[in-house]
């Protein structure tokens, strides 16, 4: 139901977009990212309010990425988030998840249930 694509290895300044594919359900509060490191816990990336489309980022990647939303087909059956990730640094490698949740905007991953595959970004210096 959720599918994320777009990773890969790039290096450190250059750019890459990640895309989350919903379909099968209405996902139609809150859709975001979070990435996890080796040996380290899920952090939160990003989330955007799919009717408003309010973004919401953390610190570490405000002014470099930028979290955006489709609706791919009329009855909002099958939509589309994307990451547009600049000037990437090593600290941003990490596996990307997308996640979907009812609600408002949150940060804690504990709180999105619904989750994709994640994506592998690499980052070399």
């Amino acid at each position: 139901q959720l599918q994320a694509s777009g990773g890969g290895l790039v290096q450190a300044g250059g750019s890459l977009r990640l895309s989350c594919a919903a379909s099968g359900r209405t996902f139609d509060s809150v859709m975001g990212w979070f990435r996890q490191a080796p040996g380290k816990e899920r952090e939160f990336v990003a989330a955007v309010s799919w009717r408003l489309g309010i973004p919401d980022y953390a610190d570490s990647v405000k002014g470099r990425f930028t979290i955006s939303r489709d609706n791919i087909s009329e009855d909002n059956a099958k939509k589309v988030l994307h990451l547009q990730m600049n000037d990437l640094k090593p600290e941003d490698t990490a596996v990307y998840y997308c996640a979907a949740r009812q609600g408002r905007r949150e940060s804690a991953a504990r709180l999105y249930r619904y989750w994709g595959q994640g994506t592998l970004v690499t980052v070399s210096s």
